[in-house]
This record gives structure tokens, C-alpha cells and sequence, in this order.
């Protein structure tokens, strides 16, 4: 029968377990996106090298799930000598894997920008940098940040797949809890009212976000 003290009891850890969840999907999401653009960038460039090289890494990190990559850059990492936290491990993971995702999600806004935009660029003597900065990735946000939205939500829920490696976020807590108060419906439900509390906050904020692009 359902034990409504032990879903309170568990709802203080598992709020302590959600920063960590939000700091991995956070930092994740944004050193992903900075690889995105990259990745994006070599994928249309004219040279054919850099063309070939994006789209290897989107059919590299979209091909492995997220759960090997984890394991690798675990252990890995270390055998090369490079001794790293399961936080930090887990952050690598998941910008690699977010950066081919979000590559691909922003390759559509790229393509949507009118050529004629780019041509004015360099025409008024417009660097590439400034042009990339300035126009083209506000725009490329703008048209697809519906599917970004989306991709955040789902990096959230994705993140309970670092449990793998110790990192104590929400789903690892409640196997910790259920574990010690051998109380595991309690646990669980209240682990997943934590993640429909975090994404229907993502959801409303990506909501406003929406709505400011559009006016903008």
C-alpha cells in the first residue's frame, strides 16, 4: 500500500538530486550547443573535408546511444591517464552526444536562412565570424526552437541514464532510496513527479522563449 510519509520523506533528497540533474542537462546543453555549431558549420561548409568530418561525428554520436558513450568516457578516460570525476564524465558524454543532436536540429534553421542574407554579408564586407554570430544563429534559433525546446526535455529525461556512473542525480537517489527503506513504489513516483516538475518549468520557459522570437 502506498505510504504517503515515505513519499515526503524521499521528496527532500530527491530536490538535492534534481540540482545535479540540472546541472548535467544545463552544462551538457550548453557545451553542446557551442559543439553544435561547430559540427553545423563544417557540415555546410563548400569544403568537402569539413563536409565529410561533420557528418561523421552526427553519424558517430547519433549512432552510439547515450548509455555506451557514457561507459566509454568513464573508462576511457582513465586509461589514458586522464582521472576524471563521474560528473565531468558524464558532462563530456553528454555535450558529445547533445552536440550531434543539436547539430542536426539547427542544420534545418541554417538551411532556412535566405542565401540572399549571406550574399549581403559579404558583399558589405561583413566578417564570417560576425555574420555567424550576429545573424545567422539568431535566426537558426528562432526557426527551429520548437524541436530545441524539445531536445532540452528530453536531454532531462536522458540525464537519468548517469546513474550508470555514479553520479547521484535523481534517479540514482531513488534507487538509493528504495534500496534502504525498501519502499520503492514511494521512491519512484516521487522521482518522477521531480522530473515532471523540471520539464513542465523547461516547458513554460521554451514556451516565452517561442513567443519572443516570434515577435522578434
Amino acid at each position: 500500500m502506498f505510504d504517503a510519509q515515505s513519499f515526503l520523506h524521499a521528496l527532500p533528497l530527491l530536490l538535492q538530486a534534481a540540482q545535479m540533474t540540472v546541472f548535467v542537462s544545463a552544462v551538457g546543453l550548453l557545451i553542446g550547443f557551442l559543439i553544435a555549431i561547430a559540427v553545423v558549420s563544417a557540415c555546410l561548409s563548400p569544403r568537402p573535408p569539413l563536409r565529410r568530418l561533420g557528418n561523421f561525428y552526427t553519424f558517430v554520436f547519433r549512432g552510439v546511444p547515450l548509455l555506451v558513450q557514457l561507459m566509454l568516457a568513464y573508462y576511457f578516460l582513465p586509461s589514458l591517464g586522464i582521472n576524471v570525476s563521474p560528473t565531468v564524465a558524464a558532462i563530456a558524454a553528454v555535450s558529445l552526444c547533445e552536440g550531434a543532436y543539436l547539430g542536426e536540429i539547427l542544420r534545418g534553421g541554417f538551411l532556412g536562412i535566405p542565401r540572399g542574407q549571406i550574399e549581403a554579408t559579404q558583399m558589405l564586407g561583413i566578417s564570417r565570424f560576425a555574420s555567424l554570430v550576429h545573424i545567422e544563429i539568431p535566426q537558426a534559433i528562432k526557426f527551429t526552437a520548437p524541436s530545441l525546446v524539445n531536445e532540452m526535455i528530453l536531454l532531462v529525461k536522458a540525464s537519468s541514464l548517469i546513474s550508470v556512473v555514479g553520479v547521484a542525480e535523481i534517479t540514482r537517489t531513488a534507487q538509493n532510496i528504495a534500496a534502504s527503506t525498501f519502499r520503492p513504489l514511494e521512491a519512484y513516483v516521487a522521482a518522477g513527479l521531480m522530473y515532471m516538475v523540471v520539464n513542465g518549468i523547461l516547458s513554460v520557459l521554451g514556451h516565452y522563449a517561442e513567443r519572443h522570437f516570434e515577435r522578434a
